[in-house]
């Protein structure tokens, strides 16, 4: 009885340093690589000109907060940053460029400020620039989140030692359209779905050693894909779609020597 348990508490420690966890010491931060996905999107030929567009706002439209079991929880369930997301990942597509209006009213106060500097300078100059208008107009957004799509596991316990795996399936789902400026008809409208896996695996040994002592031993660990990363491989995905429909549809040509819409 007693080499079960010593054999089973040193397989547990030795099973510690297989199991992945965090440094104890502050990690760096990091550059987030590029995925398949883009790679696949920047190894098409890309247009001459890059495509001005406007996106206002991508965001999550589900309304749906973390499940927590016994707690209220105000934290959402998919990130309210889908805009940048979105923004980040049209420019490294170089297919298109867009021009800022989540923050125009900030942009414009800016104008605002240098054009009133420009005038006390020099009252001769009292214009900007214009700003870069949009050909599309990109609409959607986050439109559907659903957990526990799927979820099983399998376990086995025998003369007080357990093992048990346990794993869970979400899904986010985004849809994306391209709007025609000029003269507001919807040219193309994609959806794409990401599924979310999460898994736990524990292992543990109960066991009297005699008949008022008790010897328990456990371990584990969990492993979930982070949100983040599923909502941008989606919206990756969106935006490659998008490019590909527009060809086929010869909305854009994918010739670098011919100018795109």
């Amino acid at each position: 009885m007693k080499k079960l348990i010593m054999s089973f508490t040193l397989l547990s420690l030795t099973a510690c340093s297989i199991v992945p966890k965090p440094d104890l010491n502050i990690s760096p931060a990091q550059i987030n690589l590029p995925s398949s996905t883009m790679l696949a999107i920047q190894k098409k030929a890309s247009p001459k000109y890059p495509i001005p567009v406007a996106v206002y706002s991508f965001r999550d439209q589900t309304g749906q907060y973390k499940p927590q079991q016994n707690v209220s929880s105000f934290s959402t369930a998919v990130t309210q940053g889908a805009t940048p997301i979105l923004v980040q990942t049209l420019l490294d597509s170089n297919w298109f460029s867009p021009v800022e209006r989540e923050g125009l009213q900030n942009l414009l106060t800016e104008r605002k400020i240098l054009q009133k500097n420009q005038v006390k300078k020099d009252k001769s100059n009292k214009h900007l620039p214009d700003l870069a208008n949009a050909r599309l107009l990109l609409e959607g957004g986050i439109v559907s989140y659903e957990t526990n799509v799927s979820t099983g596991g399998i376990g086995a316990g025998y003369f007080g030692i357990s093992a048990s795996e346990l794993y869970r399936e979400d899904q986010v789902t985004v849809y994306l359209r391209a709007i025609d400026v000029h003269t507001g008809k919807v040219m193309l409208s994609v959806n794409t779905t990401k599924k979310i896996y999460s898994q736990e695996i524990r292992a543990g040994l109960t066991r009297f050693t005699s008949l008022s002592r008790l010897a328990e031993a456990e371990m584990g660990y969990t492993t979930n894909e982070p949100v983040q990363i599923c909502v941008t491989q989606a919206i990756e995905l969106a935006v490659s779609q998008l490019i590909d429909s527009g060809i086929e549809k010869g909305l854009w040509s994918g010739n670098s020597d011919s100018k795109a819409l």
